[in-house]
């Protein structure tokens, strides 16, 4: 299903948009002349379509000179549809999607992901014993692209994942950034290349530091 579903949204891609890059998970790799670069998660969740738990999902995300600008996230478990682009708002399902007043950090869901790498999450979640007792509580869907969605409509407060790929991220970047969240890709993590984290902006640098000092950025991520 990844690969037929990664196939199709590539032609689709090619006829529309001929002279548009295309990367997916799957491996399509198709270089472009115009500056557009499409970023292809075809089945975001593999695991949880696999079980038939939600939060599976289908991303789709364009960037622009290689800055983030448009974002579809297809959430069928959720009858969700997420939208965006830079400078137009976010949508879901059609309407208008804006975060609201941020929480205290102390009574925030957060949500966050593991790697496969099994040292990896062992280290992830040795992080979580420091995080769970500053915050309301954890939640672990599994697919980054609908928890960063999540953060968008206020199913979540914050975020925050490390080693994601360029894929898991792009579509779902613009959704939450266009709904008012802060996101950005913070480097020098232990866990993994970088380390992803959305939050309200009044809270963002709260939450940074709270990761710093759980163990999951370095000190010298934070500049």
């Amino acid at each position: 299903m990844d690969r037929a579903s990664e196939a199709l949204l590539v032609r689709r891609l090619r006829e529309l948009r001929p002279a548009d890059g295309i990367v997916g998970e799957e491996g399509a790799a198709h270089p472009g002349t115009s500056g557009v670069v499409w970023v292809v998660d075809p089945l975001d969740g593999t695991t949880n379509y696999l079980y038939r738990h939600p939060g599976w999902n289908v991303s789709v995300g364009a960037t622009v000179d290689g800055v983030p600008a448009v974002g579809a996230v297809v959430v069928p478990s959720q009858g969700d549809t997420f939208t965006a682009a830079t400078g137009h708002g976010a949508t879901r399902n059609g309407h208008p999607v804006r975060i609201g007043p941020p929480a205290p950090l102390r009574t925030s869901l957060i949500g966050t992901g593991f790697g496969y790498d099994p040292a990896t999450r062992e280290a992830q979640a040795r992080a979580l014993t420091t995080l769970i007792a500053r915050i309301r509580d954890i939640r672990r869907m599994g697919a980054a692209a609908a928890d960063l969605c999540s953060v968008a409509c206020g199913r979540l407060d914050a975020y925050y994942e490390t080693g994601l790929a360029e894929w898991d991220r792009v579509a779902a970047t613009v959704v939450a950034r266009e709904a008012g969240v802060r996101v950005e890709v913070h480097p020098d993590t232990d866990l993994g290349p970088d380390c992803t984290i959305a939050a309200h902006p009044d809270r963002f640098d709260e939450l940074v530091d709270l990761l710093a000092e759980a163990g999951v950025l370095r000190r010298s991520a934070l500049g």
